[in-house]
């Protein structure tokens, strides 16, 4: 064999190795990106399972609570914000931030009136929306893990530059509602 066959057989797998280190990061930051897309998904699936859950809730001891129809009614305007908004968008995000803050309301009404917490069908309704908080709680970090993984690689040598060719976009971490990190108060004062 020639000089000039061992080159071009040597540049041609020089060109299959690169090719193939191209696309198996084109493919992985695709797989990343998904991974991050379904994590997203599955908050919105169990906010909506929380959307769901917590009407029953509503229903059961709103007749024991006709003094709170203030928490009531956010409830119900924030979960008709949410499913009116587009999924995947800031205004979805926020509708379920006011539902959160609504609901921590009625949560902690619920705790000072013990009677409330004997009947049956609230103590069900209530284990099943803690059930339903920490799904929630779980998908976010899962969703925040995907996304850590997703940047870091977009942002870490070799495959930043597949990312920038291909112009891979930064994914945003899930943060909690603003004010989130402080217990929500209840003036039951009915003066």
């Amino acid at each position: 064999m020639n000089k000039f066959w061992m080159f071009l057989i040597g540049v041609l797998l020089f060109g299959f190795v690169i090719f193939g280190w191209v696309t198996g990061t084109y493919n992985g930051l695709i797989s990343q990106r998904t991974e991050v897309q379904t994590q997203q998904a599955q908050i919105e699936t169990q906010l909506q399972r929380r959307f769901d859950l917590v009407p029953n809730l509503v229903e059961s001891v709103k007749g024991a609570m006709v003094q709170e129809q203030e928490v009531f009614k956010a409830i119900a305007d924030a979960r008709t914000k949410y499913a009116g908004a587009k999924s995947g968008t800031p205004d979805k995000l926020e509708a379920a931030s006011e539902y959160q803050s609504a609901l921590a309301r009625l949560l902690v009404i619920i705790e000072n009136y013990p009677v409330l917490k004997s009947v049956d069908t609230v103590t069900n309704l209530m284990s099943q929306l803690e059930g339903t908080e920490n799904r929630i709680s779980v998908s976010r970090q899962r969703f925040n893990e995907s996304v850590q993984v997703y940047n870091r690689n977009l942002q870490t040598f070799p495959s930043n530059l597949i990312g920038g060719m291909f112009n891979f976009e930064k994914g945003l971490f899930f943060e909690g509602a603003e004010g989130s990190e402080v217990a929500p108060k209840v003036d039951l004062n009915t003066k």
